[in-house]
């Protein structure tokens, strides 16, 4: 399986993780509503920024998205919080807008989110 490049940097500024619960809830006509689990397993999301020192590294890092995951395709990365080896996937296949933090792109950044089963 495909790794995220290690000359990549996670910024973790920004860094949050949410997942939908996967929780029908039916109301009743009288009383609290009714709720059950519709998945054991739910489809959470990581969203951080990822840093590029270099136009090198944007350029390894499109290489690596468009020729090796195929924008679509799953990848481990170690997960900020835990440290953690996951499997992800972009969500969509969304990359984000590359923003230059220095001009010249010298410095650059995209704010991406990730999604994988819990």
């Amino acid at each position: 399986m495909a790794t995220l490049p290690l000359d990549l940097d996670i910024l973790l500024d920004g860094f949050g993780e949410s997942f939908d619960p996967s929780v029908l809830r039916t109301a009743m006509e009288r009383g609290v509503p009714k709720e059950r689990l519709i998945n054991s397993r739910v489809l959470e999301r990581l969203q951080f920024s990822i840093i590029f020192e270099s136009e090198e590294a944007v350029a390894g890092f499109n290489s690596w998205y468009f020729d090796t995951i195929k924008r679509i395709g799953w990848f481990d990365m170690e997960d900020p919080r835990t440290g953690a080896f996951r499997s992800v996937r972009f969500v969509k296949g969304d990359i984000g807008t590359l923003t230059p933090m220095v001009s010249g792109f010298g410095l650059s950044r995209r704010d991406v989110t990730v999604e994988c089963l819990r």
